[in-house]
């Protein structure tokens, strides 16, 4: 009886074992029944921290996702991934994905890997409500412009558009903000989700307005590691969820009162994996 007791006991710990190794291990070297998620938490609307809550459409989506890979909200870390953190973050493996306004683009594919897109913005400004001066990136010559640090919408206005523009580069969003409220920045550019949440948040609200001529098309994917094996179930589960109708629902829940119009470049289909 001992001896029968001891080989069921034996047993029991080997399919322990071997069901915490086949557990959906993270890349982020954490728990195997954890998933480490990067995204913003300054952009409200998107990705956005308020004490220990998360939310925002980046959020919705990086929650359904990670349900369909088999973790659900409560096995999710979010973790922040500024823009200028966000390829140090996956070739570092200290998170497993990022859904962060992540655009796609052949530069950052040279070091990270994107599933999706799951979505498509396209790049605006954010002004005065008073400025009546700015219509287009073409205005900004002689003007001061606001960015993040990090990010391709500063370059790509100084590239094809103002040559003189005086840029300034600043931690998040909400920054650049801040500094248009006070004066020192006649315009802020990012793409017009993002600037849609900003101009909503009450203590903006009547303060500023974006121009509402957008002049690129972002693409927004999910950011891997390359040795990220992830890519088609990703894809396969941004694709539930437009077809589900979850990620109207979402969309619409996130940019309630915005008056954000999304492109008719959404939903988007996902692009095949490489």
């Amino acid at each position: 009886m001992q001896k029968t007791r001891l080989a069921i006991a034996a047993i029991a710990a080997a399919a322990a074992l071997a069901l915490s190794g086949c557990g959906g291990g993270t890349s982020g070297g954490g728990s195997a029944d954890k998933i480490k998620i990067g995204i913003k938490f300054d952009q409200p609307g998107l990705g956005y921290k308020d004490g220990d809550k998360y939310t925002g459409f980046d959020v919705a989506v990086a929650t359904y996702v990670a349900n369909e890979l088999g973790f659900p909200a409560d096995k999710i870390e979010f973790v922040s991934t500024p823009s200028a953190t966000r390829e140090t973050a996956l070739q570092n493996k200290q998170v497993d994905m990022i859904f962060a306004t992540y655009s796609i683009t052949d530069a950052r594919k040279q070091s990270v890997a994107f599933a999706g897109p799951y979505f498509i913005a396209g790049q605006d400004l954010l002004v005065r409500q008073d400025n009546n001066d700015i219509k287009g990136p073409e205005d900004l010559n002689g003007k001061t412009l606001c960015s993040v640090t990090g990010s391709t919408s500063a370059k790509k206005i100084k590239d094809n558009y103002a040559t003189t523009v005086n840029l300034q580069e600043l931690p998040g969003y909400a920054e650049c903000v801040t500094a248009m409220e006070g004066g020192q920045i006649d315009a802020v550019t990012t793409d017009d989700i993002i600037l849609a949440g900003l101009a909503a948040q009450p203590a903006y609200q009547g303060k500023f307005k974006v121009v509402g001529a957008p002049f690129s098309e972002e693409k927004y994917g999910v950011g891997l590691n390359k040795e990220s094996d992830k890519c088609k179930s990703i894809n396969d589960a941004i694709a539930k969820m437009i077809s589900s109708g979850e990620w109207q629902k979402a969309l619409d829940t996130n940019t309630a009162g915005t008056g954000y119009k999304p492109s008719a470049a959404n939903p988007p289909k996902q692009d095949a994996c490489a």
